[in-house]
């Protein structure tokens, strides 16, 4: 059995910036935050991250990087990291998942799924 070699959660909460977006514009601004939990028995470093960002209309975009908001950053056991970032959409709903890379302390890479999560404005969605 290929087993984990740490336990990675991963929680995103998603936000919407009124004060930001621009309805008349079609222009909906988003900040998300999101909590990992190394859960594991192990330290692992978050070294990249995959997002697909769906649109309402359908449209798919992919981003790839290293870390995460300028940072790679070292969950050891029981550790809980977050950050906040933000995206911008051109209605009033979408989504995003994806997934991060990480590396344990002896080089061994692994991949850790973002769950899909909905972004939307208030009373949008139910």
């Amino acid at each position: 059995m290929n087993t984990l070699p740490t336990l990675i959660l991963i929680e995103p909460v998603p936000h919407y910036l009124a004060e930001q977006s621009d309805p008349d514009n079609n222009r909906y601004v988003f900040a998300y935050t999101i909590t990992l939990r190394n859960q594991g028995e192990r330290p692992a470093r978050l070294i990249a991250r995959h997002w697909v960002i769906t649109h309402a209309d359908g449209r798919v975009e992919e981003v790839r990087g290293e870390g995460v908001v300028g940072e790679t950053p070292r969950l050891t056991p029981g550790m809980n990291y977050s950050y906040t970032s933000g995206t911008v959409f051109n209605a009033p709903v979408g989504a995003m998942e994806g997934s991060y890379t990480f590396v344990t302390d002896e080089g061994q890479r692994f991949v850790v799924p973002i769950p899909r999560f909905t972004l939307s404005i208030p009373r949008v969605l139910h």
